[in-house]
């Protein structure tokens, strides 16, 4: 009896000690590299490793990931006075009420273990953009991979995070807002965002801290699945986006999030520049060319980013205008939980889109919060934006630069994902 007595003590202390272990490598885990658990290829929602349903093959060769988001937002949205034609009943009060930017449901996996896949189909879109991502990534090595269809083009951590996990509901006006270029050219008005597309791009790590993606791109952005291009008769060569990006990543692999409340305990660092040259985009008119800096730091429950850039808008041969157009944007944001659910942001995004031949910038601060409800999949946000302008040397430009642009903007968004 007694034998029995303490095999079953040391039973017990062997159970205590292995638990105290596996609690320890547990906690361990999620301090250090929680990051490391999440797969946010997809582009829309990060899928955690504790993730309920999904389908997955004993040696993880092969697996099967759905996954959900949608999002339903209330918008107030006020217009200055200047473009608004009183006798034809406009009002300042304009494209407000309740919207669904995103209603996607898509899949997203790996097969035969260096083959990763996503498809994603937005409901609530029209036309072309109703295919929101479709595309399959060849892994060779860590250094070389090959991805092909339609996905985001590699310029700017705004529009590479994951859409369900932006710090606030609506992206930087800055990458969003058409240009304004001299009122004889008014047809031609590029954004400086090129957002998703069709085409193949090369990526890898070239070491521990260094990523490279190089790509090649229709340049008619997400509302064409279509070859549509043709040949550069200036450049003589193909008409087509040509991007590429350079990331350091001295933490490892930041995280495509700019708020989560599973990770809480991170330390991520990333400085990217990036460029692209858009040969005859606009009705094969101009040749854009962009360029852009980024950082973006994760650190507990802080998160901070900023970016710059430009665009350079010239005139093809055919046109017979010798005048080039430069435009620059950028913004800095931070963000704060100040509890494990509750995120607090703010943002200032500045824009010169009347070109650097205008005097005149619009200044455009934002605040806003984000809530997690817990263990439900759903995210309330808020913001508020308020545009200025700076700078200009007549009325008309300062009447003439928010053209298009609300004034004061208000959005609530209840987004779930799964």
């Amino acid at each position: 009896m007694k034998k029995i007595y303490l095999a079953a003590c040391a039973a017990m202390m062997a159970l205590t000690v292995n638990a105290e272990n596996v609690e320890n490598e547990i906690n361990s885990t999620s301090e250090a590299q929680a990051s490391e658990n999440y797969d946010a290829e997809n582009g829309v929602v990060t899928i955690g490793s504790d993730r309920m349903f999904q389908i997955e093959s004993k040696d993880g060769k092969f697996s099967f990931k759905p996954y959900l988001m949608i999002q339903s937002t209330a918008n107030f949205h006020y217009y200055d006075d200047e473009g608004l034609d009183k006798a034809y009943n406009q009002d300042n009060v304009a494209n407000s009420g309740f919207a669904m930017p995103y209603a996607v449901l898509g899949f997203t996996g790996k097969a035969f273990s260096n083959i990763t896949y996503n498809l994603s189909i937005n409901a609530a879109a029209s036309g072309a953009n109703i295919l929101q991502q479709a595309w399959f990534d060849v892994k060779v090595s860590d250094g070389f991979a090959v991805k092909v269809g339609k996905f985001k083009t590699p310029f700017t951590s705004a529009y590479l995070t994951t859409l369900g996990e932006t710090l606030m509901p609506c992206v930087p006006t800055s990458l969003t807002a058409t240009t304004i270029m001299p009122y004889s050219l008014n047809a031609v008005c590029p954004k400086i965002g090129t957002g998703f597309d069709m085409g193949v791009m090369i990526h890898g790590k070239m070491s521990k801290q260094w990523g490279y993606e190089l790509g090649l791109f229709n340049g008619t952005g997400a509302g064409s699945n279509s070859a549509t291009k043709t040949f550069s008769d200036d450049w003589h060569i193909p008409s087509l986006l040509y991007a590429g990006r350079i990331a350091w990543t001295p933490f490892g692999t930041m995280p495509r999030t700019q708020g989560n409340a599973k990770m809480l305990n991170e330390n991520k660092l990333e400085v990217a520049i990036s460029g692209s040259v858009n040969v005859e985009s606009e009705s094969e008119s101009t040749n854009d060319t962009r360029m852009g800096f980024e950082v973006s730091y994760l650190h507990n429950r802080w998160y901070f980013s900023g970016e710059a850039y430009w665009m350079n808008v010239g005139f093809t041969e055919r046109q017979k205008i010798d005048e080039t157009y430069d435009f620059i944007g950028g913004y800095v944001q931070a963000g704060y939980f100040v509890a494990p659910q509750w995120q607090l942001a703010a943002r200032y995004d500045f824009m010169d889109r009347n070109g650097s031949s205008k005097d005149g910038v619009l200044n455009m601060p934002a605040v806003g919060c984000n809530y997690f409800i817990k263990n439900s999949g759903l995210k309330l946000s808020a913001m508020y934006q308020y545009i200025g302008r700076t700078g200009h040397e007549t009325q008309l430009d300062r009447d003439n630069d928010d053209l298009g642009v609300a004034k004061h903007s208000a959005v609530v968004m209840l987004q779930y994902t799964f």
